[in-house]
């Protein structure tokens, strides 16, 4: 399924966090932190607005977006004001 998001929303792929602890320890995914981390998939058509293009990893608001699945994938849809700092 193709989806294009609207305006100044961009749309990014979850990472998966790790889930075993640097001493060896395996962590449940219920005692998980949420991720706060992806890669962006897809951008909006408001390009002055958006600083961001595909592929680029991403950190965003603990609590920002939409949370969608997209062919059995998680995935975000974000407001560009959501995303605080691109990785390099």
């Amino acid at each position: 399924m193709k989806v294009k998001p609207l305006a100044d929303r961009v749309i990014v792929k979850l990472e998966k966090s790790e889930s075993k602890t640097a001493g060896g320890l395996f962590i449940p995914d219920t005692a998980q932190e949420k991720t706060q981390s992806g890669v962006v998939v897809e951008i909006g058509d408001d390009t002055e607005v958006i600083k961001v293009k595909p592929g680029q990893k991403v950190l965003y608001d603990k609590y920002a977006g939409t949370q969608i699945k997209l062919d059995g994938v998680e995935h975000l849809i974000l407001k560009m004001a959501d995303i605080l700092a691109v990785i390099e």
